[in-house]
């Protein structure tokens, strides 16, 4: 406390406990609390260190014998030499494959990828021809990733953009975390998906594991199959005109509208028992849990 002794403190005003704690109640002025941009700058939606790329160059790696090092680092150097499409051969199943991509780009795996693919990815449009393992799109910001076959447990955990769609089926614990952008799931999900969802939309076509939406603070889920048991404060909602409206788009968008269409998707929202939980008596607690 900056040597100053409690019993000092006794009968000062709230601005001089703050003197004389070293801290200060200056408020700032003149000064945007907004982070402002330039609309007219075409650079706006690029980092300013990611390459120029031009989309119709493109190049085929094969990857058999190479490191997941080795064929991250091959593909910023060709990035660096303006291949705007990287066709990436013989993944094998390799874990942490085209994470931290900042850049806009085409990148097409010819295979399957293992656990963490494509995480931390912000700007590119990524095709994976075959199965992924867990954790795929983790922390994605921005882009499209789409998966052709199926993937594993965590699918698109903390996701804040883009599109992440899965032509498959999908682990447990789909969407874990969630605070923007949408999942797709063409087939099933395993059971917690949705788990401490906080923005975003998800669609899972096929059937939900139990606890859907456990937990979750915000954000949208829909389901066109059954639904094994909702989570904690998550509850069904009425499907909309605009739901369905934005659900046929975004599901003839990737090619994966029923051919029922979309009036049997079940809505799930969160009940928002949860927002003031910290204020609530125990009993009220026990009600809700």
């Amino acid at each position: 406390m900056a040597g100053v002794m409690e019993s000092e403190l006794q009968g000062m005003t709230q601005e001089q406990r703050a003197d004389a704690l070293g801290m200060t109640t200056e408020q700032l002025t003149g000064r945007s609390l907004f982070v402002e941009f330039d609309p007219d700058a075409a650079e706006r939606f690029n980092y300013p260190w990611a390459p120029e790329v031009d989309y119709n160059k493109r190049i085929e790696i094969d990857t058999d014998d190479m490191s997941t090092t080795e064929v991250n680092d091959k593909m910023r150097a060709l990035m660096d030499e303006g291949y705007g499409t990287i066709v990436v051969k013989n993944p094998r199943g390799k874990h942490s494959l085209g994470v931290g991509i900042l850049s806009r780009l085409n990148l097409i795996y010819e295979g399957s990828l293992g656990y963490f693919a494509v995480g931390l990815i912000d700007g590119p449009n990524v095709r994976i021809n075959g199965r992924v393992g867990w954790s795929c799109g983790e922390n994605m910001m921005a882009g499209t990733v789409i998966i052709e076959k199926n993937a594993g447990s965590t699918f698109g955990a903390a996701i804040r953009g883009g599109d992440l769609v899965c032509r498959g089926s999908v682990g447990s614990r789909t969407g874990i975390d969630m605070k923007g952008g949408t999942i797709i799931v063409g087939g099933d999900t395993g059971a917690l998906s949705g788990f401490m969802m906080q923005r975003g939309r998800m669609i899972v076509c096929g059937n939900a594991g139990r606890n859907l939406g456990d937990s979750m603070y915000d954000g949208t889920i829909y389901v066109g199959g059954e639904i094994s048991s909702l989570g904690v404060d998550a509850v069904t909602a009425e499907l909309t005109d605009l739901d369905r409206s934005w659900l046929s788009r975004k599901l003839k968008q990737y090619e994966l509208m029923p051919d029922q269409g979309v009036d049997h998707f079940t809505k799930v929202v969160a009940g928002k028992q949860l927002w003031n939980y910290d204020n609530l008596e125990p009993t009220e607690k026990k009600l809700i849990l």
